[in-house]
């Protein structure tokens, strides 16, 4: 699921820096504060991808996110380098998608070098990938321990160097994740044990994920709540009469139609405004 880099995203943004941020580690740059950034990191979520479709980095939530900043600072501008595929693991070591410092992290960390004083929002969602592969086609309970050790110690390192990079006035939000796997609930008794079951890994998916984000003072974007992860009432749906969790996910994501975990628009949309509703509303 990887995508090519976005290179030429990267070189307009030393395009329109100042001489200082075009030297790597010459440290904050001083561009006009009327010059904005946001920085949008993670996996296929923040990549905008659908499938038919690929990637669509300035669509997706990343784009609703950045027109409601541009809003109140309408000079606000995008740096989407989001890899769809990525891990808390690739993140940190490097995976198919390119960047000139290496990895997804070191290239990030770079942009903030050089554009912490003007960067006015950092997104993040990384983590579900690392998981995945341990719930199918039943969650693997050992695998699924592994991988939730891997996914705390790599995103704790992420988010550290994130806020070393940007200093304590960046804002920072971090999405959890909805549950694709309660889709499994349409196929029968079986799956509608793995869809039992994967609230637990979810549950401990974004545990993690909330701890994290406090370590280093950054807000949470509440998607499971929104996506009514918890929620078992049976509701009437085009799908006939299921739990309201697995309505919200035949609904907002590819999983009941294509088997695919991404987002749809409305999907996308819901996780945008779920960012939204972190968002602080400084005079910009």
């Amino acid at each position: 699921m990887g995508r090519r880099l976005v290179g030429a995203v990267l070189a307009a943004v030393t395009l329109i820096g100042s001489a200082g941020a075009a030297q790597a580690g010459a440290g904050r740059t001083e561009e006009p504060r009327a010059t904005g950034w946001y920085l949008a990191l993670g996996d296929s979520l923040a990549a905008g991808y659908q499938p038919g479709a690929g990637d669509d980095r300035d669509g997706g939530y990343v784009g609703d996110v950045l027109a409601t900043v541009q809003e109140s600072a309408p000079k606000t501008k995008l740096v989407n380098l989001a890899c769809s595929g990525a891990t808390t693991v690739s993140m940190v070591e490097g995976d198919r998608c390119a960047y000139e410092e290496g990895t997804q992290l070191a290239q990030a960390v770079e942009f903030l070098h050089a554009h912490a004083r003007n960067t006015r929002l950092v997104t993040l969602d990384v983590g579900a990938n690392d998981i995945t592969s341990c719930a199918r086609p039943a969650i693997d309970p050992v695998c699924a321990a592994a991988a939730l050790q891997r996914i705390n110690t790599n995103l704790g390192r992420i988010l550290t160097e994130l806020r070393a990079a940007a200093g304590p006035d960046v804002e920072i939000v971090v999405l959890n994740y909805y549950n694709p796997f309660l889709a499994a609930w349409l196929t029968g008794a079986s799956g509608q044990a793995l869809a039992t079951a994967s609230s637990g890994l979810q549950a401990q998916l974004n545990g993690i994920i909330a701890g994290r984000a406090a370590s280093v003072g950054a807000e949470v974007a509440d998607v499971s709540t929104a996506f009514e992860s918890t929620n078992w009432t049976p509701t009437a749906s085009a799908f006939g009469s299921l739990p309201t969790n697995v309505v919200r996910i035949c609904t907002w994501t590819w999983m009941c139609t294509r088997g695919d975990i991404h987002a749809n628009d409305a999907g996308y949309a819901v996780l945008a405004a779920a960012v939204e509703a972190r968002l602080l509303q400084p005079a910009l």
